[in-house]
């Protein structure tokens, strides 16, 4: 493992573009968060390969996944385990080689870090510790699966993966329903048809897009209503992988909607200023009476209950 002097000049490195050498600039100690391809390898930036090549140390999540990115760009830089469980282990040897001066760099199987993985963890741990932490922007499923699937991009809220027992899954669901956004979700592939099939239950008819093998040769994506949607999955023991569900926000009129159910979930990610002017913009009632209501629910909540 390379340690590195702290008054010593920061390290450089070399990595390969179609067979073309390319010296990486000096980099700077301190914790570099990378975005890596989420298929196609040619999405990795001239920045983030500058990183790689020049960073002490990587840390990801499988360094057999890491490590085809790195063969593909001639990049010899040593790798380290960093993942949901081996983090409580690592994290302290990882902000040991920063405190000694260390330039690393964390990256995730593929796309951005921190997005479903523990990385955020290190992020806080190194600055707490007064470490400098830099972030590469890149590639995103997240953002990709919204690109192309043609549902509302204004909004969109990111759940990640759900529970992977139906009846957890379906009481998440509840919860997430009303939210006046679109749906962001990952689910793998032997998943994919039982979690379509509890997201039609609860959520209705919503119109809907699976995306795999985003930027793969083989890229699709699959739209229609949700229980259409898990119609075509049902029965497919065969798909691997992870996916992206988008999902449409639900159709709110003035007169269907429940507004201290929505007031209460705004309330509870957003201040009362910012949960009014949302739920007034989402159901079309006029901000003042969504303002009066919004102050009742938080006087109804702050008053003392008889046990």
């Amino acid at each position: 493992m390379r340690t590195r002097d702290p008054a010593a000049a920061p390290r450089t490195g070399r990595y390969v573009v179609n067979g073309q050498p390319f010296d990486a600039p000096a980099l700077a100690r301190g914790l570099h968060i990378v975005a890596t391809p989420i298929g196609n390898l040619r999405d990795i930036t001239l920045r983030a390969l500058d990183v790689l090549a020049a960073a002490d140390l990587i840390a990801c999540e499988d360094t057999r996944i890491t490590r085809r990115l790195l063969d593909h760009y001639s990049i010899t830089t040593p790798l380290t385990p960093y993942h949901e469980h081996n983090a409580a282990a690592a994290r302290p040897k990882l902000l040991a080689r920063l405190a000694e001066g260390a330039a690393i760099a964390l990256v995730s199987d593929a796309g951005t870090p921190l997005i479903s993985d523990p990385g955020f963890k290190l992020v806080r741990a190194a600055r707490d510790a007064g470490q400098p932490v830099t972030a590469l922007p890149g590639p995103s499923a997240t953002l990709v699966a919204l690109a192309v699937c043609g549902l509302p991009t204004d909004r969109f809220f990111f759940e990640g993966f759900l529970p992977a027992k139906s009846a957890q899954r379906r009481a998440r669901i509840a919860e997430i329903k009303l939210i006046p956004a679109t749906l962001v979700l990952f689910e793998t592939g032997p998943r994919i048809a039982a979690c379509l099939a509890d997201l039609a239950d609860e959520l209705g008819p919503r119109a809907a897009a699976v995306c795999r093998e985003l930027t793969k040769l083989h890229e699709e994506v699959r739209r229609g209503d949700l229980a259409e949607l898990a119609t075509h999955y049902a029965g497919d023991a065969e798909i691997r992988g992870e996916m992206v569900i988008v999902i449409a926000p639900a159709e709110l009129s003035a007169e269907a909607v429940d507004l201290d159910a929505l007031l209460r979930q705004a309330l509870g990610r957003l201040s009362v200023k910012e949960a009014v002017a949302e739920i007034a913009s989402v159901t079309g009632r006029p901000r003042r009476e969504v303002y009066q209501r919004a102050l009742a629910l938080t006087d109804d909540d702050e008053a003392p209950h008889d046990a």
